[in-house]
């Protein structure tokens, strides 16, 4: 018992001893998708891309972080210089020097991948989950919905051409992942085409099937209140980003009867505060990137508390790590009951040595062991990065949708 205590002790004195982070290192990979993903601005060509970030410390640990958003390893680097040297404990001085480098302007994205590599090592060094560290899991998994876009080249190599495609889609979603809620990524075909997909699922799922849809704010004010107005029907679970930004939402608010949700507008910190006195939203989708890492998604949840507003989890297209970070998030947050949106079931393969996350009961487990619980396959990492060199960045191309190459979106213009 002596000898026990004298170990913890002195693992407790050398977590006094500073760590530091002496490099950073990020590589940029894609993996393929079943099919190609349309949305209001363009297409998911068949495949994501993510860029993956390494954070080395002098002690050898290395924390995983993750970004989207094309490829962006030329802007994470440029940040080593204000990052090597600190410790990875030190998150708000990382925060002081990361997050608003230049001029103020947040760079979310490139912080919250940061973030989420020093939590991972956080929780290697104490040997705690990234979850611990942050309050502490209150559930041991995470439901997850059923994410339904129109989708070229499908695994049967036809395209979704009406609402029918969609809901044949998701019931086979439910039955094979036990999903027990869909969202439908709105803003490419006819809007009443798009409602349609709603009250087909409705009919063929049953009352209790959780139903959303997001535009992501492309319809006009008049389309997203008659069409929310149609929908009060089938009681969908919110109405995401019907019009846009503030004055939008706010104004289709005012006019159904549906819960409005957000990932849009507000999606910063610096948007909250007007949303909440313009009435803007009912529902608040967190998301590690925009909320400025795992420990700003508890920072926005403890304002919608303060508020009233229910919290949701966001997809941004992630790989294994963010979707572990995801997780760990999610699992502290008590007042988190919707299920968290994912694209994960569309990729054909992950990073990570253990592979693709499992679908348990419509649900996903939240990772074992310290810090994130995943760690990289060396040979997945060479693969994408590969096969990322032969595709390319798309978010350079704009997402470009390949059968119409002269289209792009028109906001308010439906």
């Amino acid at each position: 018992s002596t000898r026990k205590e004298s170990s913890a002790a002195s693992d407790v004195y050398k977590r006094q001893i500073p760590m530091k982070i002496i490099d950073l290192k990020a590589r940029t990979v894609a993996i393929p998708l079943n099919c190609q993903l349309r949305h209001n601005t363009g297409v998911h060509p068949g495949y994501f891309l993510r860029t993956i970030i390494e954070v080395v410390t002098d002690e050898g640990l290395i924390g995983l972080g993750e970004v989207g958003g094309g490829d962006q390893r030329g802007a994470i680097l440029k940040l080593k210089p204000r990052i090597v040297g600190l410790d990875p404990f030190h998150l708000e001085t990382i925060k002081l020097k990361v997050l608003r480098s230049i001029y103020y302007l947040s760079n979310a994205r490139l912080y919250a991948a940061l973030e989420m590599a020093c939590l991972d090592i956080q929780g290697k060094a104490t040997h705690r989950s990234v979850s611990d560290l942050l309050g502490g899991s209150v559930r041991d998994s995470i439901p997850m919905i059923a994410y339904l876009f129109w989708r070229y080249d499908r695994p049967d190599g036809k395209d979704d051409t009406c609402a029918e495609d969609l809901a044949d889609h998701c019931v086979e979603l439910h039955e094979t992942l036990g999903v027990q809620a869909m969202k439908l990524k709105a803003g490419v075909m006819a809007p009443d085409e798009e409602a349609r997909v709603l009250e087909l699922c409705r009919d063929r799922l049953g009352p209790g099937f959780g139903l959303r849809i997001d535009p992501n704010g492309l319809w006009s004010v008049p389309t997203a209140v008659r069409i929310g107005r149609r929908l009060e029907a089938v009681a969908p679970e919110y109405f995401e980003d019907p019009s846009w930004g503030l004055n939008g939402n706010a104004e289709v608010r005012k006019q159904i009867r549906i819960p409005i949700a957000t990932n849009m507008y507000p999606a910063k910190f610096d948007d909250l505060a007007p949303a909440i006195r313009m009435g803007s939203v009912d529902i608040v989708l967190t998301d590690i990137h925009y909320w400025e890492g795992p420990r700003g998604v508890k920072d926005l949840a403890a304002v919608c508390r303060t508020f009233n507003l229910g919290v949701a989890m966001h997809s941004g297209a992630e790989f294994g790590i963010e979707l572990a970070a995801m997780l760990h998030t999610a699992s502290t947050i008590p007042e988190m009951s919707f299920a968290g949106d994912a694209h994960y079931h569309y990729l054909v393969d992950d990073i990570t040595t253990t592979g693709l996350m499992k679908y348990r009961d419509g649900a996903i487990e939240v990772p074992r062991g310290p810090g994130l619980g995943v760690e990289l396959d060396p040979e997945k990492m060479d693969k994408y990065e590969r096969f990322f060199e032969e595709k390319g960045d798309y978010y350079a191309r704009f997402h470009a949708d390949p059968r119409r190459p002269d289209w792009y979106p028109v906001v308010g213009g439906t």
